[in-house]
C-alpha cells in the first residue's frame, strides 16, 4: 500500500484505497490528481514527492469526496500548493460538512461526521480551462458525484476518478453509491469509446482497454434498476425500496451504510420516475412508489 506505480513517461499514481494521480509538469514540479484520504495518506504521498525530489505545485480534485480530498490541507499546509475543484465540488471541498448532509439529506448526526464522510476542510478555488497545466483536459465524469471529471495528461493516460468501481467490488457488495444515476449511464456510454494509452480509475486496476469494466459496470446498474422495478411491483416506501436492497445485496446494516444506500436508493427511484418506470402515491401520512403497469 502507498506504493508509486508508472504508467507513462510522466505520470504515476500512489497506490492506495483512492489512488492518488502525480504527473510531472517539468522543472521538478509535480501536480497531484486528488489529495488521498486523510492527513496519514497525505503524509505518506509527501514522502514519495520529498523521496523524488518533487515539488508539489497543485493538487487537481476529481470531486469532493472525503477519500480523495481528506488530505488536501494537510498537503497544502506543508506546501503551499493550490486547490482546484471542479464547480460545485470546490465549495463542497471548502465546506465538507455538505457531503454528509447532502447523503442524509439534513444536518447529519454525530454517526456521519467522521472522516470518511467528513474531511477536513481545505482552500479549493474553482478550477477553470486556464488553471490547468499545458496539455492537460479535464473530462465530464458526471454521475457518480455532483460534477465530477477526470483528466487527460500530455502523456495520453486518463485518470478516470470514482466514475467506475472493480469487478470484485461490484460482485462483493453489488451496490455503489451514485447520485444522477442517467449522468452516470451518460458518462459510462462516453468513457466505453474512449481512447487512451492508459486509463486510472481510483478503485480499479489501471488499463488500456476500459471498455470490459464498462460494461460491467453499466450491467451492474440496470440489474439495479430492474430490481428496483420489481421491489415497486406492490407499494413501497423508500425506507422499505432501501431494506430490500440491503438485503438482495447481503450489505451490512450499520449507519453509514443506511445514510449511503438510502442516498442511492432515492436517485434510483429519481431515475425510474423520470423514464416512466414508476410512480409516486401521496397517501396521507405518506409516499409510496409503485411501478407503473
Amino acid at each position: 500500500m502507498y506504493e508509486l506505480e508508472q504508467v507513462s513517461e510522466h505520470c504515476y499514481y500512489v497506490r492506495c484505497p483512492a489512488k492518488v494521480g502525480i504527473v510531472e509538469t517539468g522543472a521538478g514540479e509535480v501536480c497531484l490528481i486528488d489529495g488521498g484520504s486523510d492527513k496519514d495518506a497525505g503524509r505518506r504521498v509527501r514522502k514519495i514527492l520529498d523521496a523524488h525530489g518533487w515539488r508539489l505545485r497543485a493538487i487537481y480534485n476529481t470531486h469532493s469526496h472525503a477519500d480523495h480530498i481528506g488530505g488536501n490541507r494537510y498537503l497544502q499546509g506543508q506546501t503551499g500548493c493550490r486547490i482546484f475543484a471542479p464547480d460545485v465540488e470546490a465549495a463542497f471541498t471548502r465546506h465538507p460538512l455538505l457531503e454528509p448532509a447532502l447523503v442524509f439529506g439534513g444536518y447529519p448526526p454525530k454517526d456521519l461526521r467522521h472522516k470518511f464522510l467528513l474531511a477536513a476542510s481545505s482552500e479549493a478555488e474553482v478550477l477553470t480551462p486556464g488553471d490547468l497545466p499545458d496539455g492537460w483536459e479535464t473530462v465530464d465524469l458526471s454521475g457518480h458525484y455532483l460534477s465530477m471529471v477526470g483528466f487527460r495528461t500530455p502523456d495520453d493516460v486518463v485518470y478516470l476518478a470514482d466514475c467506475l468501481s472493480s469487478e470484485q467490488t461490484l460482485k462483493k457488495y453489488g451496490l455503489s453509491y451514485l447520485f444522477d444515476v442517467a449522468a452516470y449511464l451518460a458518462t459510462l456510454e462516453k468513457v466505453r469509446v474512449m481512447h487512451a494509452a492508459m486509463f486510472v480509475p481510483a478503485h480499479a486496476d489501471a488499463t488500456r482497454d476500459i471498455a470490459p469494466l464498462v460494461d460491467a459496470n453499466v450491467a451492474k446498474v440496470r440489474e439495479i434498476a430492474e430490481r428496483i422495478v420489481c421491489i415497486c411491483e406492490e407499494p413501497k416506501t423508500t425506507d422499505e425500496v432501501a431494506s430490500a436492497l440491503f438485503g438482495a445485496y447481503g450489505l451490512r446494516m450499520s449507519f453509514e451504510q443506511y445514510a449511503l444506500i438510502s442516498s442511492t436508493a432515492r436517485s434510483y427511484l429519481a431515475y425510474l420516475r423520470d423514464a416512466g418506470r414508476i410512480e409516486p402515491l401521496i397517501e396521507p401520512t405518506q409516499l409510496l412508489w409503485h411501478a407503473c403497469e
